[in-house]
């Protein structure tokens, strides 16, 4: 599985995206499903409505009913680690949004990414290791 935030998510359904065929040929090369956290679709849900209205949101919701795309449940005993990533990161400023990749990341053990972020070279999985991010061209 390959981590997804947010802007991929945007991406990969809004064709006036700069990089829009290039994620598209990525997500078709990989091997493995994506998955996102419920922040990070809700965020791009919520763009994509402003873009693309409900036709680019059904596109999206597609990806959830092709199986393209899981989503990983944040549990209620996660809160405590979602606040400390918060603000161990409140320098760059972590949304809630990448600290539930990042707890998503230290959960399952994935730590591919795919993501338009910069600041997935900063965080860090476990306060130790870093993400592996794919690089799209």
């Amino acid at each position: 599985m390959i981590l997804c935030d947010a802007g991929v998510l945007l991406c990969l359904v809004d064709r006036t995206q700069p990089k829009h065929k290039a994620y598209q040929n990525v997500i078709l090369q990989l091997a493995s499903p994506l998955i996102t956290t419920w922040s990070c679709l809700t965020e791009a849900m919520y763009l994509a409505l402003h873009r693309g209205g409900w036709q680019m949101q059904k596109q999206l919701g597609q990806l959830l009913l092709s199986k393209l795309l899981t989503v990983y449940e944040v549990e209620e005993v996660d809160y405590s680690r979602l606040l400390m990533l918060m603000e161990q990161y409140r320098d760059r400023p972590m949304d809630l949004a990448d600290a539930t990749l990042v707890l998503a990341a230290e959960k399952t053990g994935y730590r591919q990414i795919l993501t338009l972020d910069s600041d997935f070279l900063f965080y860090r999985i476990g306060d130790r290791d870093s993400f592996d991010v794919i690089q799209v061209q």
